[in-house]
């Protein structure tokens, strides 16, 4: 008797979706250019399209095989997609044969084919991207053919499909660079929890769709951990490792680089020295993990000359990385020896609120990018940093696009936030004016994880053009936000 497998629901990734169905009821040709880092959800967003409305479609999914491994491996899926009994005696010898099969089979009736990992196709077979320009010119794009070309390698897909030495050059109809969840949607994942509870899976898994999958939104956090991460059989345990070894040439280098920045070495010679190589050669590292958008080399929000700015630190992207080389790769002796839930009493827990901290201000800064505007009733972000000087750092800064500036203080604390954070953040402000001249509209920003207390909120509605007030509910949207100006108080 088989075995019933649960499909969990598909989250997200609206938007993407209804412009891949325009595109399709539009029934143009299309040569369409899917790609972004491995894990972050292409495939499965690939065939949420395929399934809707029960659209005829190819799927063939690549791996690191021979030339003719992949024509027999492709043969048999057209087996199964097309009612062709010529299909059932042929197995295609090369690409130029297959798209031109494709080709017809297109000629009158809509099809979509999705050609997954395509570097590994164009590895085995380097005369591929020309085949498809052939094709393109000569057949495709007089045809109902809806072509999807997808792919995990950033530099590959950059260079070798959109670049212009790449001779798909110029045909593409359209490409959709998958990003990462921001922290709203990677709470979607897990409805049952509470906004703490939410913010902090962010903080463990980030805004991979692969890494939220794997935490049950019907147990707590540290049962998720100890069953993903804190025992050799998870999946999270060993992903890392396997990123770093099927990304990058010298995956032990990285790892040391990356457990150095995740231990709190932010700084360049830090970097190198916790790392045991050169400034030389850690640049050049590091410069790779950005162009991967592992690494971000973060500068002061005032730097006049960011690029040329000495001041530069370096933290990770990416949270599941960060919080894995921070707590998992130092202790992974007591793990594989089965002692988890002792890493977790001892190392984790401890340090978790510490550790949301930093998390707890990025989401404070992408709010800003990506809600405010509309959520606040405020101009439109230019940019959002933060700065530091000798003794003083601020956790936010927006620019908008008034000229108007906000300064916010994000609170990862388990008491309600009172008027002594407003007060502090003002007297930050005072110091930063040494440093850099102020816009003269000027507005102040409190985040807090656990919200405020009434004194708080009722200095705060004395000046509501000028103190925004958020919670981490009004954060994540699931209560309305302070930005209706404070109506909610």
């Amino acid at each position: 008797m088989g075995r019933t497998i649960m499909r969990r629901k598909f989250v997200g990734r609206e938007r993407e979706l209804a412009e891949l169905e325009e595109r399709w009821r539009s029934g143009q040709p299309e040569l369409f250019i899917v790609y972004g880092r491995r894990r972050v959800g292409k495939t499965e967003l690939l065939l949420q399209f395929s399934r809707l409305n029960g659209k005829r479609t190819l799927y063939f999914l690549a791996s690191q095989v021979t030339p003719q491994e992949h024509l027999r491996q492709l043969t048999e899926v057209m087996w199964e997609t097309f009612t062709d009994p010529l299909l059932e005696s042929l197995t295609f010898m090369d690409w130029e044969t297959i798209f031109t099969y494709l080709g017809e089979q297109a000629r009158k009736e809509r099809l979509l084919v999705i050609l997954d990992e395509f570097p590994y196709l164009c590895e085995a077979a380097p005369e591929l991207p020309s085949v498809i320009q052939r094709f393109w010119d000569l057949r495709g794009k007089e045809s109902q053919v809806f072509l999807v070309l997808c792919g995990s390698q950033l530099g590959f897909m950059e260079r070798e499909v959109l670049g212009e030495r790449s001779p798909l050059y110029g045909r593409r109809t359209g490409q959709l660079r998958l990003r990462p969840f921001d922290f709203r949607e990677a709470s979607l994942f897990f409805p049952g929890y509470n906004p703490r509870e939410r913010l902090i899976a962010y903080g463990i898994l980030g805004g991979m769709p692969a890494y939220l999958t794997r935490f049950s939104p019907k147990l707590s956090l540290r049962e998720n951990l100890l069953r993903e991460m804190l025992q050799v059989q998870g999946y999270l345990y060993e992903e890392p490792r396997f990123l770093l070894r099927i990304e990058l040439r010298d995956p032990k280098v990285y790892a040391s680089i990356l457990g150095a920045i995740a231990s709190g070495c932010t700084k360049l010679n830090e970097i190198a020295q916790r790392a045991g190589i050169t400034v030389q050669a850690a640049s050049k590292y590091l410069g790779v993990l950005q162009a991967l958008e592992l690494v971000e080399r973060e500068v002061p929000f005032t730097a006049r000359a960011p690029q040329r700015s000495k001041r530069g630190r370096y933290r990770l992207r990416d949270n599941y990385l960060n919080f894995w080389f921070r707590f998992v790769q130092p202790h992974s002796s007591m793990i594989e020896a089965g002692q988890g839930n002792v890493v977790y009493e001892r190392f984790i827990a401890p340090n978790l609120d510490e550790y949301m901290g930093r998390v707890f201000e990025e989401v404070a800064r992408s709010y800003m990018q990506l809600y405010a505007s509309e959520e606040l009733e405020l101009p439109p972000v230019l940019r959002v940093g933060r700065a530091w000087g000798r003794d003083f750092e601020i956790d936010l800064i927006a620019e908008h696009a008034d000229g108007s500036w906000t300064i916010g203080e994000c609170k990862w604390v388990r008491r309600s936030v009172g008027e002594r954070v407003l007060h502090k953040l003002q007297a930050k402000a005072t110091q930063l004016l040494r440093i850099v001249k102020f816009p003269e509209n000027l507005r102040y920003a409190i985040f807090s994880s656990s919200g405020f207390t009434p004194a708080m909120r009722r200095s705060a509605e004395k000046d509501r053009e000028n103190v925004l007030l958020l919670s981490a509910a009004e954060l994540l949207g699931t209560e309305a936000t302070a930005g209706k100006r404070l109506d909610n108080s």
